[in-house]
């Protein structure tokens, strides 16, 4: 436990203001010596005394008017030294001018000028020297009383300077900065207000290896993904606890507290280079427009939603059947886009009258139809649930745009339709199925003025909700164990942000027809993933959180695909956007065979629903699941 400091050993403001005017005293004494090489004539021996009365009575006076006294002396700061030296040269000022004055009427001068001058700067220098030693000995005091923590901070700027002294001047933990860490090479060797700056490249592991540091922050928001991920997989190597300071704009009232340095998440290190957007395609697309987002209190919905609304659309349709959701996200777009004109839609996508009524009233122009059930699991165990919503949902949302002239319509579906395993997957691969077929369809009797139907398809989504990494936080919230379903299982991971964006951008590019697919990068072993976010959390495996190994759930497999076997890509102007080339199905026998799927809700078997489901999606082959009798 810390022991507080005991205040009553400092000066109180009236022993400040008693130093105070004992040093002017002094200074002055001091002065007259210096004037005269330590060998005061007698004469002006003499004058001292005088000279003491007259200045000690013009420095109280000017203390007073001041408040030099007023200010804890512990926490001495510029605005103190501001007011010592009003203090001191109002009252050189005011002596000079009495000095004219005296002169008039007697030989000699009240107080030289020589010495009047030479005071100034003594008295000067020792009342700001007095509070800064006193200043020094009570922090190297309250810091012997403190723990202590060894810190290096990455970014040799203003935010790394800020950082530094806000570390400094905590009250509870004594932070002792050991380095700085920098990119630039020409800063290498330099030194920033007393602390080396070192490189990345060739200085970080060999200074982490020594142990001298017990944690690094991150004080650069604009660093680049290769390099903080370089950091912070140095670190996790080394065991050494990575924070980071968020960006100057989100400091309270323009200052950063200890409180706002948080701890690195996984996303963090994930996350890759920001996208390059064409942004003046998806503006000429979007602005002025009346846009529906359909899942719009989703994770993915919710993002969609913002992003549109920095393209100012005429108007931004926002429909989901989760209330609470729907509701903070109210809330949200209120306060953070407060002239966007939008609407909040409480409804169902299966209830095809009242989304009917919002194609009617509110004429959408583009669709965004991010409305899904993606869970797995859930899902393999309630397959008329998935047909209803990712299946009906999707159709009724199609022939609604098509019936009310919308002019594009973009579907968000998933890797998990690609060679589908899972009830989940298969779904989502049938109403891919049905829009492309729709649009195939529209096309040959339209032309270009029909509706553009467009499939998006990505992995998982960073802090989505139905991502793996929140429910890793609140395993370790909760003291563990963290649940891994198979030691071998792999996924590829984007961050909703950047998942969104490709959404907007392909939903802008597409002709009609295309399922883009997105650059996912390398895929991620789940394991690793657990592991990571123990470190992070500053915890070590198996001493403080453990990993079960559960076995694959239902419909579940280890890989996931962005392409089918049989598919192969198109690329486009945007290198981490590919178009798919897939099987086209006509759309009379598609409609027919998914009328007759969703017909099926009504006997609710399951395995009936399954098989039919099957019969569309040949590829579609169950593992790990009660529907794996239906493939024999």
């Amino acid at each position: 436990m810390v022991r507080k400091i005991n205040f009553k050993v400092l000066p109180t403001r009236w022993g400040v203001l008693a130093v105070d005017c004992f040093i002017v005293i002094i200074s002055l004494v001091l002065a007259f010596q210096l004037r005269f090489n330590f060998n005061v004539p007698l004469e002006e021996q003499l004058l001292i005394l005088k000279a003491v009365v007259s200045l000690f009575a013009i420095r109280f006076i000017c203390f007073i008017l001041f408040r030099t006294y007023a200010g804890m002396i512990q926490y001495t700061s510029s605005e103190d030294a501001k007011r010592i030296f009003l203090s001191i040269s109002l009252g050189t000022a005011t002596l000079g001018i009495l000095n004219f004055i005296v002169v008039q009427f007697q030989e000699y001068y009240l107080i030289p000028f020589s010495i009047l001058l030479i005071d100034y700067f003594i008295s000067m220098f020792l009342l700001a020297a007095y509070r800064i030693a006193v200043k020094t000995i009570y922090e190297e005091v309250v810091k012997l009383k403190k723990p202590k923590v060894a810190v290096i901070i990455y970014g040799a700027d203003y935010n790394g300077i800020i950082t530094k002294r806000t570390l400094e001047q905590n009250g509870n933990t004594n932070y002792n900065i050991v380095a700085f860490i920098d990119s630039d090479p020409s800063l290498q060797k330099k030194i920033l207000e007393g602390v080396r700056v070192l490189n990345i490249d060739s200085e970080l592991e060999k200074l982490l290896a020594t142990g001298e540091a017990d944690m690094l922050i991150i004080s650069d928001s604009t660093v680049r993904q290769l390099i903080k991920s370089k950091v912070i997989n140095a670190c996790l190597k080394y065991e050494v606890k990575v924070l980071s300071v968020p960006p100057a704009s989100k400091w309270i009232n323009g200052e950063l507290s200890v409180n706002q340095i948080r701890q690195v998440r996984i996303e963090d290190l994930l996350e890759r280079e920001p996208i390059k957007l064409d942004k003046e395609i998806i503006e000429s697309q979007t602005r002025g427009k009346k846009i529906l987002v359909t899942g719009a209190a989703g994770s993915i919905g919710q993002e969609i939603v913002r992003q549109l609304a920095k393209y100012n659309p005429s108007l931004l349709i926002c429909f989901d059947q989760a209330e609470s959701p729907l509701h903070e996200l109210d809330l949200e777009l209120q306060h953070d886009f407060p002239n966007l004109k939008f609407e909040i839609v409480l409804g169902d996508i299966r209830v095809e009258e009242r989304l009917e009524k919002v194609f009617r009233i509110l004429k959408p122009e583009l669709v965004y139809h991010a409305a899904a059930y993606k869970h797995v699991p859930l899902m393999e165990n309630n397959p008329s649930e998935s047909v209803l919503t990712n299946v009906l949902g999707t159709k009724n949302c199609a022939d609604l745009a098509v019936k009310y002239g919308v002019e594009v319509f973009v579907l968000v579906s998933t890797d998990k339709a690609v060679n589908p395993t899972n009830v989940m997957g298969a779904s989502k691969r049938i109403s891919e199925i049905y829009v492309q077929s729709l649009n195939r369809k529209l096309f040959s009797e339209r032309g270009g003025k029909a509706t553009h139907f467009i499939t998006t398809r990505f992995g998982n989504v960073l802090g989505s909700n139905g991502s793996v990494i929140p429910r890793f936080r609140q395993q370790i919230e909760s003291g563990g164990p963290i649940t891994v379903t198979d030691p071998e299982i792999t996924r590829f991971f984007m961050t909703i942000p950047e998942a969104c964006q490709l959404v907007l951008e392909a939903g802008a590019m597409g002709k009609g027809g295309e399922i883009f697919i997105f650059d996912m990068g390398e895929p991620v072993k789940i394991i690793d993933l657990a592991k990571k976010m123990i470190q992070l959390s500053g915890l070590q495996l198996d001493k403080d959180i453990k990993i079960e190994i559960t076995g694959l759930r239902p419909g579940e497999k280890l890989y996931e695909e962005l392409l089918a076997n049989a598919e192969n890509t198109l690329s486009t102007h945007h290198p981490k956007i590919l178009i798919a080339k897939v099987r086209e199905y006509g759309f009379d026998d598609v409609c027919k065979e998914v009328e007759t799927l969703i017909s099926l809700f009504n006997n609710q078997d399951n395995k009936a629903i399954v098989s039919k489901m099957k019969q569309i999606v040949p590829e579609y082959i169950s593992n790990n699941s009660i529907y794996v009798e239906l493939d024999a």
